[in-house]
């Protein structure tokens, strides 16, 4: 069968290696892919930012399963768009999209079903966002409404900053549209987590958690970014946690999707703050993490394919996935200055070599290729992923691997997973 993923980042160069993996499998494509994702599959032209176009790559290489991968596409509706057509595309419908695209919605949706969430209210004006801060503890998060690409969460150490940061992005000035709302949340404490799981509308599977580094700079500080790097491990959680979280967050909210008209189909991200109290819910997303799929995927021993197929045809199950006991690791290897302003087109070394490392796979988020050499395109650039027998090996796997990567400005988080190592 011919598979197209639909993306271009780290994300989708992790799906495209994993599903060519698969037995059932003779043609991958990707709209539009990236310099690493060339290597491994076909890259076909496209704007994600349009469905048009998105659906002329699609009538050009006719695959039996579409699989998308960032947010945007699918909040525009490109799966109602291919599936109106009588194509199969694996991910939610733009109604259930709602839940990643609006934070607002989100937030409604939770309280209507009894979600556990923090504290929040939703603000249109100044004048709104002055009389809720006086409802709030500090420090304050300030959430853009809409997708901002990771960038859209500001944590306000005072309530001067809250109301500033949270007027920009009502003017538009930080996020343009996506701040048309801000949602302020109370600031919870503890262990952040990601519980993914792939849901057929009904029931649900659960992958194997990770941890996600979204700080830009070693000791969770600097300013948030999509991610800095990831890590999976058996006992981030263990299997009680697992079916708590199955029975009071992933299918309350599939069922509660259902019986609001909103059929969920795909994945579903939960990302959750292990609170002295318990489990509450961040925010969700509607497609595989950035940049824990690279590690989850690293560890999955079972046919992705089989998996969506599953999920699209209704028969969703907790035996669809078999995981590697080995731990895995992530680590982001950024343009300087990112997630603010920073410059591509620099020369990327070394990635001959550290494709060459025993349990390591270099996974492409930002690149090109062009005559042989590999150049910056973005401000994540590489995911260098490894596995092995622990978590501490792993971890010195992929810097090792890092070690030998180089590119002007680059720079990336010395201490992803160092807390778990540690401990």
């Amino acid at each position: 069968m011919k598979i197209l993923v639909i993306g271009s980042g780290g994300r989708e160069h992790a799906l495209v290696w994993k599903l060519r993996q698969s037995s059932r499998v003779s043609q991958v494509y990707c709209a539009p892919g990236n310099g690493g994702i060339c290597q491994e599959a076909e890259c076909v032209p496209a704007d994600v930012k349009s469905l048009e176009s998105l659906v002329a790559a699609a009538q050009r290489v006719q695959p039996d399963l579409t699989v998308v991968g960032p947010e945007l596409p699918l909040s525009l509706g490109v799966v109602d768009e291919f599936t109106k057509r009588g194509w199969r595309a694996f991910g939610p419908t733009r109604a259930a999209a709602q839940l990643e695209a609006s934070k607002t919605f989100a937030k409604e949706f939770m309280q209507r079903h009894r979600i556990p969430t923090a504290h929040y209210a939703v603000c249109t004006s100044p004048a709104e966002i002055k009389d809720a801060l006086g409802h709030f503890h500090l420090p304050v998060v300030v959430k853009a409404d809409g997708l901002a690409a990771g960038k859209g969460v500001v944590i306000a150490k005072t309530k001067d900053e809250a109301s500033a940061v949270a007027v920009d992005m009502l003017s538009g000035k930080l996020v343009g549209e996506a701040g048309s709302r801000v949602v302020l949340e109370e600031c919870l404490q503890g262990e952040e987590l990601s519980f993914l799981v792939v849901s057929d509308g009904e029931r649900v599977a659960p992958l194997m958690a990770a941890q996600d580094y979204k700080r830009a700079e070693d000791g969770d500080t600097g300013p948030n970014t999509g991610g800095m790097g990831a890590y999976s491990t058996d006992d981030i959680i263990d299997a009680k946690m697992r079916d708590w979280l199955v029975a009071h967050i992933a299918r309350p909210v599939v069922e509660g999707m259902k019986s609001e008209g909103m059929e969920y189909r795909g994945v579903l991200y939960c990302g959750l703050m292990m609170t002295a109290t318990g489990p509450m819910v961040l925010e969700f997303n509607c497609r595989f993490g950035d940049p824990e799929t690279q590690p989850i995927l690293m560890r999955l021993e079972s046919d992705l394919v089989s998996a969506m197929e599953a999920a699209l045809e209704g028969r969703v199950s907790d035996g669809d996935f078999k995981w590697s006991p080995q731990p895995a690791v992530c680590v982001v290897l950024a343009s300087g200055g990112y997630p603010g302003t920073f410059t591509a087109g620099k020369k990327i070394l070394g990635l001959e070599r550290a494709g060459q490392a025993s349990g390591v796979k270099v996974f492409h988020a930002g690149t090109s290729f062009q005559d042989g050499v590999y150049y910056s395109t973005g401000g994540r650039v590489l995911g260098v992923t490894a596995r092995a027998d622990t978590l501490g090996e792993a971890v010195q796997r992929a810097y090792a691997t890092v070690s030998g990567i180089g590119f002007e400005g680059m720079h990336y988080r010395t201490d992803i997973a160092a807390r778990a190592v540690r401990s």
